[in-house]
């Protein structure tokens, strides 16, 4: 009864303050940190350990913002947990774990076709009114081929969902419906955050969720949210992505344990800061930045035993600092700028203090490889270690590649050297 009076008050108080919040700047409105509802346990404001628990009391701030409180527990994610503008996520630390839920897949066995509403599937067993749904075939598995949709409603064996197809699917091509989804989404808010507690994606017991759809946190299309004291381990696809944003800041979190890359910044994500991260041992690349991230900062991060590289970067990434991170003991390259034409390429980034380190752990890998004509390339003060004796070269410019700018770099002794060029060995890698 007396959860029931404090969300009716808070219910009536978001109506109140409506009008005079919406006229006030978002970004320096004081009823951020005015309202308060705490979830889980008897003491709470809502007692439940679940995504409805989290969601109601996000919604109940809706209007005026405020801060969700997750006491410790473990939250059961059956869908993802959607953050609105101007509302802090804020757990107890490692005792607040959101969990996500098994997975289910099937098939659909008629096509499913650009726009359609309904997926005609072999067993609707296990899914849910409400349950955000995946929906691919084996031409459209990745990226922006990829179809997200909420579960509307399930007759027999068909499946209605709340929008239309972006693809023609085929179902005699592997045409697959599951209910991979993110955790936590964050999609077309402003100035809010999460912080201070895990996300635990339960990877085997779940089938793989595209990246840019879905991830541990995703963030589309955005502004001006804060990640911070966040694990993310175990999802199986991408730790954190954000896409079409601007000023997004990951700090002080761990991503471990991806079934894809650790971070993805990408589509257009100017002034994005990543700091103070520990991101390791993921299937892919400890950070992958995508398409026209520009004008950000790497800093202070450890980048190591991934599945690929450390750092991978190129198209359109430019003006980016990358200063004093940890890259050491990825699969292959430390760090790779990925081939693309000039007028394309990551041109006026920066590498300051970094610790390139025992890179190429499969064998085939250098410390720096620069496969793109990247203009006004700088290496300044970098450290390039190889005790291990994994990286062939500490810099390897492929023949696509430019000279890099250097300054005052430290190196161990390398088999190919410190600074090679494919051209001049005359071999193709």
């Amino acid at each position: 009864m007396k959860r029931l009076l404090i969300l009716c008050l808070l219910v009536i108080s978001c109506g109140l303050f409506a009008q005079e919040f919406q006229k006030a700047d978002a970004l320096v409105s004081p009823k951020i940190a005015e309202r308060e509802v705490s979830v889980g346990g008897d003491d709470a404001d809502i007692a439940g350990f679940n995504m409805q628990s989290i969601q109601f009391a996000i919604d109940a701030l809706e209007l005026t913002g405020g801060t969700v409180i997750l006491n410790p527990g473990t939250y059961t994610i059956s869908a993802p947990v959607r953050l609105k503008s101007n509302v802090r996520l804020v757990g107890s630390g490692d005792d607040t774990v959101l969990k996500r839920d098994r997975g289910i897949q099937t098939k659909f066995v008629v096509d499913a076709d650009f726009g359609e509403l309904k997926l005609t599937v072999e067993n609707t067993d296990g899914f849910e009114i409400g349950m955000k749904v995946q929906v691919s075939d084996d031409p459209n598995n990745g990226c922006w081929n990829v179809s997200t949709a909420y579960i509307t409603d399930i007759e027999e064996d068909v499946i209605y969902i709340d929008k239309g197809l972006i693809r023609d699917y085929r179902s005699d091509l592997n045409g697959l419906i599951s209910n991979a989804s993110s955790v936590i989404e964050v999609i077309e808010v402003e100035n809010s955050s999460i912080s201070n507690l895990v996300i635990d994606g339960m990877r085997s017991e779940n089938f793989f969720a595209d990246g840019c759809n879905s991830a541990g946190i995703l963030i589309l299309k955005s502004s001006w949210i804060t990640i911070d004291g966040i694990r993310v381990k175990d999802f199986n696809g991408e730790g954190i992505s954000w896409q079409i944003t601007e000023h997004i800041t990951i700090k002080n979190s761990e991503i471990t344990g991806s079934g894809n890359t650790g971070l993805h910044p990408g589509t257009g994500s100017p002034f994005s800061i990543i700091e103070n991260n520990d991101v390791h041992h993921n299937d892919r690349d400890g950070l992958f930045i995508c398409w026209r991230v520009y004008e950000s900062k790497v800093t202070g991060n450890l980048f190591h035993h991934n599945g690929r590289y450390g750092i991978c970067t190129g198209h359109k990434d430019t003006d980016v600092l990358f200063e004093d991170n940890h890259i050491y003991e990825n699969l292959s390259d430390g760090v790779n700028l990925r081939g693309e034409r000039e007028a394309n390429a990551p041109h006026r980034n920066s590498f300051v203090r970094n610790t390139i380190e025992n890179n190429g752990t499969d064998g085939g890998g250098y410390g720096f490889s620069i496969n793109s004509p990247a203009l006004d390339l700088k290496l300044i003060e970098n450290k390039f270690n190889n005790s291990m004796k994994t990286q062939k070269a500490a810099i390897y410019v492929h023949e696509a590649g430019l000279e890099p700018q250097l300054e005052n770099n430290q190196f161990e002794a390398h088999d190919l050297g410190e600074l090679v060029f494919e051209k001049k060995l005359g071999i193709k890698e």
